[in-house]
């Protein structure tokens, strides 16, 4: 694994992130009752099972 592959994986993380957070947002009716502790944590979660999924199979860009 070298530094395109950990570039590319940070990548695609982040997408995968910003996803991740824009769904959960997406579940309350008002801005004002989005559960903020629940998105940052579902979103990071996402991030970090996205680069194990990186690692484990690869990447096909790279």
């Amino acid at each position: 694994m070298d530094r395109e592959f950990w570039r590319a994986a940070g990548i695609r993380a982040l997408r995968t992130i910003c996803q991740t957070a824009v769904a959960s947002m997406g579940t309350a009716a008002l801005i004002t009752e989005v559960n903020w502790v629940q998105v940052l944590s579902a979103s990071a979660l996402a991030g970090v099972l996205s680069l194990l999924t990186s690692i484990a199979t690869g990447l096909p860009e790279v």
